[in-house]
């Protein structure tokens, strides 16, 4: 039946390609999506086009396809789109519909998660906070109210979508959309009424008519047609909930989130590669990345709480847009090997067969003769020796060979073989086709900036016009989110006959606060300052507090961190002062203040007077002459000039404590350098299962050092930098960074798979020999090479040492390429005759070791031609 529908599919599409009329359709069987009749594996990136600027996607989507995506997933970001009722944004990093079509010019389809829920460590998920005050609304569940305003929203987007004929059924690149996200569990938790919602979701996107199928992730009960998804670090034991439905991945994580005062997670290549080859082995016909590229969290769209401001989330394209090595090329390589599996794959469901106690194969076969197999070693510490097919083949510990003639190993995700682009501080550019390759990230410091200027932002007081009321208000009620910050004030009066002003004993003020930060002035005077976290955003000030006789003024100043964008009806959580507070330590004991009038003021004077901005900034008188460091409430402006070149941009914030940043009017985000990170730190092998907390690194040091600076934010010269400074901090060590890489190192052997000795139809071509090319930019040449060792090297990268065998020549096939600008190529032979080969191999009747060899191929750069060959003395 489906064989049929497919070609009467492509037939249709002939038909209508030549008539002139666009018509294409996606549907869906067991084995896979299905394209215009074609079955494909689909493989995805997330790149959520708010957490970058416009003139990054192009490069962005470029660097995704080049790593061998064919899909890009997107949320849509509801609060960014509708900031109020019925007024719509899609201008600059909102603009949905550009970004869109960069992703078709580039020639990739579009996976569209509307949502409109999205979590995604987003501000209040998503959700825009005025949805939150619509009489009688509850999120997500069977309530009428949020059901039209979702409703309303979804439409809107599919309209849109539909007017520039961007859905697949119109010729466009969306193949798939997405209502809901990660429902499953909340239903579960709510019960009927979840159900009910589930049910009303499904249908009413189906009856959107976009002509694309809906998917539905971790909602094991998605209701026909939308197909039910899985989203997690491993996804192999997933099954759809019917039989013809595919096995798809919406979220494979390729690392996960920092949080302010946690440690930074990395998720090795090797495990990554393992649970992609892991789903697809087990049927997977659908695997993105969540995400390929993170990017920022620019202005105060992080959520959490405590979310950071970079979103890097170890992806394989970093924060600012770079390729992260390894990660990058050995997914792409991943990606190859699985393109040359296709035929086999599409055809159905695989053989199993157990190759040991830890080992198994799943081999696919098609009715045309296409064979592939993939062969697993699941344990932990051995490599496996296996017997497939009357064929011996190594299994290293935790990994998975991929064989797409069921003969010859074209990738093991243990054995990392990339192709690299990196950046050394030099610029050289190098490309490392073969080996275990690692890149390292270096932020050079290109200069301080230009003068400070400070302005100090007063404690609130009356005279600021605030509203009084009786009791405590919660934050997020009062502030509707225009503002992280809240004044609490309230005056307590002092006699003359307490102890205290006698002993010096002084009372103690105790503050209950839901969350997230909060400073306690006294007459002004700092009193103490407090914090919460991810974990446990609420918290309790206790300070002594120094009063005096007669009225005292106490003013709090909460903080928000981002509001919750995850857990079961979080648009009812609280934060802000709800107290109790309390002064103990008087003559009455304990005096509370919780029901005392209170006075409110939404914001800082200086977010009033857009000091943030050029006009807003020359509309007061700054103090420039002498900068009082560790200053609590201060603004801060300075100028600089944009670094020359490409190199992405950052500020190295270290020197400051708690605040928010802004260039050329551009909202960078919310810094935090002085909440360290807290955890285990330490060791990382890719073998095990991975969590959160496997992999970290940066314990003991800020959670977020640098903060990214778009380059189309900058001017040539003149940008204006304001600082908002909550805590106290020296400006004056704050430096404009570029992010280069500064070093690369491979490892080249024998043993790596040949991954393009098979050709697309199965057919076994010439193994390519393993290779090292490495080239500089115009202009520039190779610094050094710190290590280079022909026979049996020791260690990892940046550590390693001379093993047993060396051959003294390992040096000398590079000296040409510091010396001119060149092309290295170096390829690993096997020579029978030579003196670069080791005795002790010899000796001991071992194989003998591969030897690497390079050649020159000098650039003719006066003329700009193509490079001409010249053979090295070492060739």
């Amino acid at each position: 039946m489906w064989r049929k529908e497919a070609t009467m599919l492509s037939w249709l599409f002939m038909l209508a390609t030549l008539t002139g009329v666009v018509l294409s359709s996606v549907t869906y069987d067991h084995t896979s999506i299905i394209i215009n009749g074609q079955r494909r594996i689909l493989i995805s990136g997330s790149i959520h086009y708010p957490r970058s600027t416009p003139e990054m996607w192009p490069d962005l989507i470029q660097k995704a396809k080049d790593g061998g995506l064919d899909v890009i997933q997107t949320y849509v970001f509801w609060n960014g789109h509708e900031p109020s009722p019925g007024r719509y944004y899609f201008e600059e990093r909102y603009d949905l519909v550009r970004f869109i079509k960069l992703v078709q010019q580039a020639g990739l389809y579009v996976h569209l998660r509307i949502g409109p829920y999205v979590c995604a460590e987003w501000n209040f998920g998503g959700f825009p906070v005025w949805l939150k005050y619509v009489p009688g609304i509850s999120f997500r569940t069977n309530n009428e109210p949020f059901k039209a305003a979702m409703r309303g929203f979804t439409q809107k987007i599919v309209n849109m979508m539909k007017a520039e004929r961007l859905f697949q059924s119109q010729g466009g690149p969306i193949i798939l959309s997405q209502i809901e996200n990660e429902y499953g569990p909340e239903e579960w938790e709510i019960g009927a009424p979840g159900k009910a919602y589930t049910a009303w979701a499904a249908n009413m996107a189906v009856s959107l008519g976009t002509g694309v199928p809906w998917v539905m992730c971790k909602q094991d009960d998605a209701p026909d047609p939308i197909i039910n998804a899985c989203n997690g670090y491993y996804c192999d034991y997933f099954t759809p909930n019917k039989p013809y439905k595919p096995k798809m991945w919406t979220e494979a994580w390729t690392g996960w989130y920092t949080e302010f005062g946690g440690a930074i997670p990395q998720r090795p290549a090797e495990d990554m590669a393992f649970a992609v080859a892991r789903f697809i082995q087990k049927g997977g016909s659908f695997v993105n990345y969540y995400m390929y590229h993170g990017g920022t969290n620019f202005g105060r769209t992080a959520g959490g709480p405590f979310i950071a401001t970079s979103y890097d989330y170890d992806a394989p394209l970093d924060e600012y847009g770079m390729i992260r090595q390894p990660k990058w090329g050995h997914l792409k390589d991943l990606h190859r090997a699985i393109k040359l599996c296709e035929p086999a794959l599409v055809s159905g469901d695989p053989a199993v067969a157990s190759l040991g106690h830890y080992q198994e194969s799943h081999v696919f076969t098609s009715r045309t003769g296409a064979c592939a197999a993939f062969l697993a070693n699941y344990d932990q510490r051995a490599t496996a020796t296996v017997t497939f097919r009357n064929r011996h083949y190594n299994l290293p510990p935790w990994s998975i060979s991929i064989l797409p003639d069921c003969t010859n190993v074209v990738f093991n995700t243990a054995k990392v073989k990339v192709t690299v682009h990196v950046l050394d501080a030099h610029h050289c550019n190098m490309l490392v086709q073969v080996g275990v390759q690692t890149t390292s990230p270096q932020m050079v410091p290109v200069s301080n900036l230009g003068s400070w200027a400070s302005y100090d932002e007063a404690v609130a007081s009356y005279s600021d016009d605030p509203f009084t009321v009786v009791g405590l208000l919660e934050q997020i009620n009062v502030t509707r989110d225009v503002s992280d910050y809240l004044w609490y004030m309230t005056d307590v009066n002092i006699n003359g006959n307490e102890q205290f002003l006698k002993n010096g004993r002084y009372p103690v003020l105790t503050v209950m606060s839901a969350g997230h930060a909060l400073h306690a002035f006294i007459n002004g005077k700092l009193a103490g300052s407090v914090y919460g976290s991810l974990e446990n955003p609420k918290l309790t000030l206790t300070t002594s507090v120094k009063l005096w006789a007669g009225s005292n003024r106490i003013a709090l100043l909460s903080i928000a961190v981002g509001l919750p964008n995850v857990g079961n009806h979080f648009e009812t959580w609280n934060a802000g002062v709800l107290g109790p507070v309390q002064l103990s330590g008087l003559n009455e004991g304990r005096r509370d203040l919780s029901w005392q009038k209170w006075s409110y003021k939404v914001g800082l004077k200086g977010e009033a007077l857009s000091l943030h901005t050029l006009s807003g900034s020359s509309s007061v008188e700054w103090q420039g002459s002498y900068i009082v460091r560790s200053q609590p409430l201060t603004w801060y402006k300075s100028t600089f000039n944009a670094p020359p070149g490409s190199d992405p941009v950052a500020l190295d914030m270290a020197s400051m404590g708690k605040g928010q940043i802004w260039v050329n009017g551009q909202h960078v985000g919310r810094y935090w350098p002085a909440y360290t990170a807290k955890g285990n730190c330490g060791g990382c092998s890719y073998v095990g299962t991975f969590n959160e907390n496997k992999c970290r690194t940066g314990c003991g040091g800020p959670s977020q050092r640098w903060y990214h600076v778009p380059r189309s934010w900058l001017r040539p010269s003149g940008n204006l930098l304001v600082i908002f400074e909550e805590w106290g901090g020296n400006p004056s060590g704050i430096t404009v960074v570029r992010r280069t890489i500064g070093s690369a190192c491979a490892d080249v052997s024998e043993w790596h798979p040949s991954l393009w000795h098979i050709k697309s139809l199965g057919k076994p071509e010439m193994p390519e020999k393993p290779k090292v090319h490495i080239s500089c930019t115009e202009g520039q040449k190779i610094s050094s090479i710190k290590f280079a060792s022909f026979g049996t090297p020791q260690g990892t990268c940046g550590s390693f040492q001379q093993g047993v065998c060396h051959s003294t020549y390992s040096y000398e096939a590079f000296k040409v390429c510091l010396q001119t600008l060149c092309v290295c190529v170096c390829v690993c032979v096997r020579l029978k005759q030579s003196r670069l080969i080791c005795d002790v191999f010899v000796s001991a009747g071992m194989h003998r070791a591969e030897v690497v060899l390079c050649c020159c191929l000098k650039r003719n750069l006066r003329w700009g031609s193509m490079p001409r060959h010249h053979e090295a003395s070492s060739c």
